[in-house]
């Protein structure tokens, strides 16, 4: 007789046996999270799919509705994690050059943004490369931290801008969104394979502080 099909529960089970019930499910939890990451960071929102999803974190597709109610949750979630950890890690390299003149510091935010999006994190890479797709409830609740990000660049521009380092005739606004949306775009092309990190990120300082200062 062919055997029959395990229900969520009895998956579950399987995936979490032995250990501590509450450490196991967490660590099955935060695969799920990075292995949806990665796919959304490949293949982006439309073609992220629930089965590569699973296949990736090793586990039966049925399961994942164990932790996340939905496709649309999941992904959410992946990209709430990946927003914080860019604001995070910008905000702490920032903490760490608080001596250094306005526009050094842009130039700091440049290197930290690129750093944790093409390097450090799955998620963060993911967030960039997704939140411009999400459906537009998910999407009225992404930017609220987007707005918080922005404010952090508008700050960092108008120190500069105080310290006389910006060209005075920039329109600051229209500035900020250019600098943001090619930092943005990076994780789109860019190909380790094919140019270094360090050489991006030289580039990339180079091009925002260029613009900035005329």
């Amino acid at each position: 007789m062919p055997k029959a099909k395990k229900t969520t529960r009895e998956l579950r089970a399987s995936v979490d046996s032995g250990g501590d019930e509450n450490s196991k499910s967490s660590r099955t939890r935060a695969r799920i999270l990075e292995a949806a990451a990665i796919v959304l960071k490949e293949r982006g929102y439309a073609s992220c799919r629930l089965s590569d999803v699973a296949a990736i974190a090793e586990i039966q597709a049925p399961a994942l509705y164990y932790y996340f109610k939905s496709r649309e949750e999941l992904i959410e979630e992946v990209v709430t994690i990946g927003q914080k950890r860019v604001f995070d890690h910008v905000t702490e390299v920032l903490e760490a050059g608080d001596d250094l003149e306005p526009i050094e510091r842009i130039s700091l935010a440049v290197r930290a943004q690129l750093e944790v999006t093409l390097r450090d994190s799955h998620h963060a890479s993911a967030a960039i490369r997704t939140s411009g797709h999400l459906p537009p409830e998910i999407r009225a609740r992404q930017l609220v931290e987007q707005r918080k990000y922005g404010e952090l660049w508008r700050q960092l521009i108008a120190a500069a801008v105080d310290a006389g380092q910006i060209n005075e005739q920039l329109d600051t606004s229209s500035a900020r969104l250019f600098a943001l949306g090619a930092l943005n775009w990076v994780p789109e092309w860019w190909d380790p394979k094919v140019g270094s990190l360090e050489g991006v990120i030289a580039n990339a300082q180079a091009f925002v502080l260029h613009g900035l200062r005329g």
